[in-house]
């Protein structure tokens, strides 16, 4: 990996903004994602991201802390956060912008416990294919202190495989229709394509079940998405 995420992140944080993300995806046309998004404050946050930080308590674990800005909401608050992220240049902006823990550390490889663990911005992107969704929330679940909690967005994307007419058009032969490849690019580089999972409600709580986890809607959000509140 490139780390181009990083890589324009620093860019925006030093100064050097001149151009935008480029993302796409196997079922999307490529699309603009400006950096100054990605440093947002809370006012600017959707609603559902905005709530995860309101239900947020006692020590967090903030997943994927890109920029830092949840972390940084939930530090005003007086809570004590922790941001990991796989980007190494995500992490240099965490640390540059104030999060006083920030660590550059896969998922599968924390260790700690806390009291909330925060996955937004399609959080469950991270658990990359169906399959693989039972390991990752088995370990976030070992992460919880007892009542702990898992704030996790995601979305239903069944709309992009429907016809003007409503018909569902996916192959049955294939993996589940929120599995997809992601494709960034920064600069004219491309970074290597990854994994990407888009999951239904329905689907998530099945996989909850599964581990053991209890999954409740927390809140809709205004074009098929939803937060999800986890327990054990």
């Amino acid at each position: 990996m490139k780390d181009l995420f990083g890589k324009a992140l620093l860019d925006h944080q030093n100064g050097n903004h001149t151009e935008d993300l480029v993302t796409s995806t196997s079922i999307s046309e490529e699309d603009i994602l400006p950096l100054s998004y990605l440093f947002r404050s809370y006012s600017e946050m959707p609603k559902l991201e905005q709530e995860a930080l309101r239900l947020s308590k006692g020590s967090v674990l903030d997943v994927g802390a890109g920029a830092g800005n949840h972390s940084l909401h939930l530090q005003e608050k007086g809570l004590n956060v922790k941001a990991i992220d796989s980007s190494e240049g995500a992490i240099e902006v965490c640390k540059l912008r104030g999060v006083h823990t920030a660590e550059l550390k896969p998922l599968l490889k924390e260790t700690e416990t806390f009291d909330t663990i925060i996955l937004l911005m399609n959080g469950t992107g991270i658990f990359q294919t169906l399959k693989d969704t039972p390991i990752y929330l088995n370990h976030l679940k070992g992460l919880l202190n007892p009542n702990g909690q898992i704030l996790i967005d995601s979305s239903d994307i069944k709309y992009m495989y429907e016809d003007e007419d409503g018909g569902f058009w996916h192959d049955i032969n294939s993996n589940y229709y929120g599995e997809l490849d992601y494709f960034l690019s920064y600069k004219n580089e491309e970074e290597a394509p990854m994994k990407w999972l888009y999951l239904d409600f329905d689907t998530l709580s099945i996989a909850c079940t599964s581990v053991g986890l209890r999954c409740e809607k927390a809140i809709d959000g205004d074009h098929f998405d939803y937060l999800a509140k986890l327990t054990v």
